[in-house]
């Protein structure tokens, strides 16, 4: 710290560089460090330095926000903020974000009104989690998050919001709304289907008999594949659901025996929350061949984030086949388990004993 004697007449930068010193990602640090020197050296316009400014300080407070709650998978809640209490489809976020709590979830919207508000209200101030940006004229936060100490983000920009939206959700789900909304769920499709964004659930949820989706499925996304403008396997990217408990049983069976991914240039690793049977791995490689650009899908082991051994499955992989690699997790997640093996609490990403 600054106040330490032992740095005192050193600048910010000499005090920065003695604490990180032994840093395990200190390499990264002093190249973010070197491309901030390189901008100053040609920007000197107030407004440059205040986009970099306000993107940094929005990165900073969203980890700190987000750092202890790492081992609780949380789901996003996406919709119109026009929804008034009156619609299904407010009633319908609201059963949806309680399903979600029950399972062990946390529930993260865009803290607004309509189906935002809903959904925090059904989770709940120890549960929701709003992501609010700030507008001169509009987009308060919705009194049911606002009311939660340390659980609403207040973000300077769209896109640094948008960021985290992305990076700490463990699935999507997306109800009915308008260009927000659509703009919300076209950004996540095409970071999921381009492979920028590991796989995540992303469930189309509306009330039933309201034909907002299975329309839009009809128009769009059928429409597209049909002129060959995306792969018809992209559709398996997409669920749909018409009731919060089949959302919820959608988004739980994703992490069955699946438990996250990690994409490199052209091999992924699929982390398990179970070792699979040589019978098993045989048979997907049998029926996922065409998925594998070289060699086969193989068993071994890795450490996840927190530092656990777990099992994995690892093969060079064809990036442009991301709705196959869905129909593969699909699979996966059917095979026979022993009940043992398998988490109790899908919201949470290691069972509780081994929880920090």
């Amino acid at each position: 710290m600054l106040s330490d004697p032992s740095h005192f007449g050193q600048s910010p930068l000499q005090v920065l560089a003695h604490e990180l010193k032994d840093h395990p990602q200190r390499h990264l640090i002093e190249r973010s460090l070197v491309s901030l020197l390189q901008v100053g050296r040609h920007e000197r316009g107030r407004d440059e330095w205040r986009l970099i400014s306000g993107a940094l300080a929005d990165i900073s407070e969203a980890l700190e926000v987000f750092r202890p709650r790492r081992n609780t998978r949380k789901i996003t809640v996406f919709g119109s903020a026009r929804t008034v209490q009156s619609d299904p489809s407010y009633a319908l976020a609201e059963e949806l974000a309680s399903y979600a709590v029950a399972a062990g979830f946390d529930v993260m919207t865009g803290a607004g009104g309509g189906i935002m508000e809903a959904a925090n209200s059904g989770a709940g101030c120890e549960a929701s989690i709003g992501l609010n940006v700030d507008l001169p004229f509009e987009q308060h936060a919705n009194r049911f998050v606002s009311s939660c100490d340390g659980r609403l983000l207040h973000f300077r920009y769209f896109f640094t919001r948008k960021l985290f939206f992305l990076r700490e959700s463990d699935a999507l789900v997306v109800m009915p709304g308008g260009f927000g909304t659509l703009d919300e769920l076209f950004e996540s499709l095409t970071l999921i289907q381009t492979g920028r964004t590991p796989p995540i659930p992303l469930v189309l949820l509306a009330p039933p008999g309201n034909p907002f989706w299975s329309g839009w499925q009809r128009d769009v996304n059928q429409g597209l594949a049909a002129s060959g403008l995306i792969s018809p396997e992209d559709g398996d990217i997409l669920m749909e659901a018409h009731s919060a408990e089949e959302a919820v049983a959608h988004i739980s069976r994703f992490y069955r025996l699946f438990h996250s991914a990690r994409l490199g240039d052209n091999r992924i690793e699929l982390l398990l929350n179970c070792a699979l049977q040589p019978d098993q791995l045989a048979a997907l490689n049998l029926q996922f061949d065409d998925l594998v650009d070289e060699g086969v899908i193989q068993a071994s082991e890795t450490v996840d984030d927190a530092g656990l051994l777990r099992p994995c499955l690892n093969f060079h992989f064809n990036r442009r086949r991301i709705g196959r690699l869905y129909q593969l997790l699909d699979s996966l997640n059917w095979l026979e388990v022993p009940p043992e093996q398998l988490l109790t609490e899908p919201g949470r990403r290691q069972p509780s004993s081994s929880a920090p």
